[in-house]
């Protein structure tokens, strides 16, 4: 009879957790209510104490669903909370499920576990909230300038790049993302230099740390122009930070394209560059079509 009785408990545990199942299994259906997340962002900071839902964690979401991070549902348990990640090919329309990161949702389905994390199927769901607007507006489509003093003392002005595509990171020597991230930018200021493509390194260290930025430019070979003394501030005029790495793709115009809010992935940011350049490319050849219509109009017979 407790043989019985231990086998039964068992089977009615397999259909609520999966803990005793093994990876995989999954259990009978449940209904999760909860923050809709993303599960790399998430763990950025601890959020007991610091609630998600900023501009970096709406963007940093949707950095990390272009490389196939799932996102979560964060389920309040107590003080604390159990992430559930959601499989990306289960939603049907994933850009409906971005626009709602950091808002509430209630979802039906199966939980599961699998590689040592906890997931949970999508069978039906309901947005039961606005997501948070992150506490500052975007600046894309927006002009927005910076002044800094070089590594000399003289001062420079991104303005000063205006007809050019400026890719301006922010970070510090202090950063360890930050100096993974530098082979990647000089890469990217090797390959695109001669189509008019400039990268600024806008450090936050200051002035009087000149030495240790120098040794920081030599080991990570450093090969575009670096500003010192970029603020939090600075920072938040752009719409990134305040932590570090960010960084701002800016087109000809001088009007910010993207927003990177943590270490780049080249892929990407060579992905938004093309897009600049082909954007320049039509409207140049838009430009000369119209000069040459207008030169075919002229007459050629003196009046």
């Amino acid at each position: 009879m407790k043989i019985l009785l231990s086998l039964f408990t068992v089977l009615i545990a397999c259909a609520t957790t999966t803990s005793i199942c093994g990876q995989g299994t999954k259990s009978a259906a449940v209904t999760v209510t909860g923050q809709l997340v993303c599960s790399d962002c998430w763990s950025e900071a601890d959020r007991k104490t610091v609630a998600y839902g900023t501009a970096a964690d709406l963007a940093c979401a949707r950095d990390c669903a272009e490389r196939g991070i799932p996102s979560a549902i964060a389920v309040k348990e107590g003080d604390d909370y159990r992430l559930y990640l959601i499989e990306q090919s289960q939603l049907k329309d994933q850009n409906e499920w971005l626009d709602r990161i950091g808002g509430q949702v209630e979802i039906t389905g199966k939980l599961y576990a699998k590689k040592g994390k906890q997931y949970v199927t999508v069978e039906t769901y309901k947005f039961l909230s606005v997501p948070p607007s992150g506490g500052q507006e975007t600046t894309i489509g927006s002009e927005v300038e910076l002044s800094l003093k070089d590594l000399t003392g003289i001062d420079q002005r991104l303005s000063a790049y205006r007809g050019r595509i400026v890719v301006l990171n922010f970070w510090a020597t202090w950063c360890v993302p930050c100096k993974q991230e530098m082979p990647d930018l000089a890469a990217i200021q090797n390959e695109y230099a001669a189509f008019g493509v400039q990268v600024v390194g806008a450090s936050a260290d200051q002035l009087a740390d000149r030495a240790k930025v120098l040794e920081f430019i030599k080991q990570t070979k450093i090969n575009f122009p670096v500003w010192m003394g970029a603020t939090t501030e600075d920072m938040k005029r752009f719409g990134v930070g305040p932590g570090l790495p960010a960084t701002v793709v800016i087109g000809r115009d001088g009007l910010v394209a993207a927003l990177h809010y943590k270490v780049i992935q080249q892929a990407q940011l060579k992905k938004e560059i093309d897009k600049l350049l082909a954007a320049n490319s039509v409207a140049l050849a838009r430009e000369i079509a119209a000069s040459q219509t207008k030169a075919s109009n002229v007459s050629l017979v003196p009046s």
